[in-house]
């Protein structure tokens, strides 16, 4: 899931040279021209050794969006983007992501994990993915139909956490789910055909769940449903919008 897109406008710098290994330093000691990231929403998370003079830093604006921030030998300017030597080679790509890759896998995990979500397989599955679902979506279903080889054999286990966005009545079936005496139950039957029933009047406390839901899937940058989040064989975090092809399905459920 990893971009490059950052929230400030991409520099470009050419040098020679290859970055080493991320070098350890406390965030007091970075120069305010590096600490000013902040200012635009991003946060930084680490530094590594750049070519020439210039110090480079990992900064974070969202999950999964991290860039390349280099501070200039006076101190006094950084240069966000991506580096390139002579010949147009990538120096930042590997060192942000042995920087980043980890501690967002583990924050993102974790929201995903305190989300109000509801289960659909085996406890015990050694594979747990994360989905977001709209009652109201076809593509869901489509996901769970596609996904029942996994989970019926006790691979993977799914993660509805359940939104309301596509329809004025989302909202009001993904909260009868949530409410049911048995929302794994509820959340079958809706997937079978048998379609939960918009509740008239949404009880503030599940409401709470649903906005809670729908504000990590923004801060996510999740825009449709259905989309899916799990670790690869390495323990790193993927994501995939949409339905996946069938080779995309294989790895997401048995990496």
């Amino acid at each position: 899931m990893q971009t490059r897109t950052g929230k400030l406008a991409y520099g470009l710098a050419l040098a020679g040279g290859l970055w080493s290994m991320p070098a350890l330093v406390s965030a007091e000691d970075w120069p305010a021209a590096v600490r000013a990231i902040e200012q635009h929403g991003g946060e930084i998370i680490g530094e590594f050794d750049a070519p020439e003079g210039l110090r480079g830093f990992a900064a974070s604006f969202s999950p999964g969006q991290s860039v390349g921030v280099y501070l200039t030998p006076d101190k006094a300017h950084v240069i966000v983007g991506t580096l390139l030597d002579a010949d147009g080679r990538d120096l930042s790509s590997a060192a942000i992501d042995q920087i980043t890759l980890g501690p967002q896998t583990e924050k993102i995990w974790q929201q995903l994990a305190d989300s109000n979500w509801v289960q659909d397989g085996e406890a015990d599955a050694p594979q747990i993915v994360y989905m977001f679902n709209d009652p109201n979506c076809p593509f869901c279903n489509r996901f769970w139909q596609q996904a029942r080889p996994w989970v019926e054999s006790g691979e993977a286990q799914i993660r509805h956490v359940m939104v309301g966005m596509l329809r004025a009545d989302s909202a009001a079936r993904a909260a009868s789910i949530l409410a049911a005496d048995d929302p794994a139950a509820a959340l079958l039957a809706h997937e079978q055909g048998n379609k939960s029933a918009a509740m008239q009047t949404i009880p503030a406390s599940v409401q709470a769940q649903l906005d809670t839901n729908l504000s990590l899937m923004r801060e996510l940058g999740v825009q449709a449903t259905p989309s899916s989040f799990a670790l690869d064989a390495d323990g790193l975090i993927q994501q995939h919008q949409g339905v996946p092809a069938p080779d995309i399905m294989r790895r997401l459920m048995a990496p």
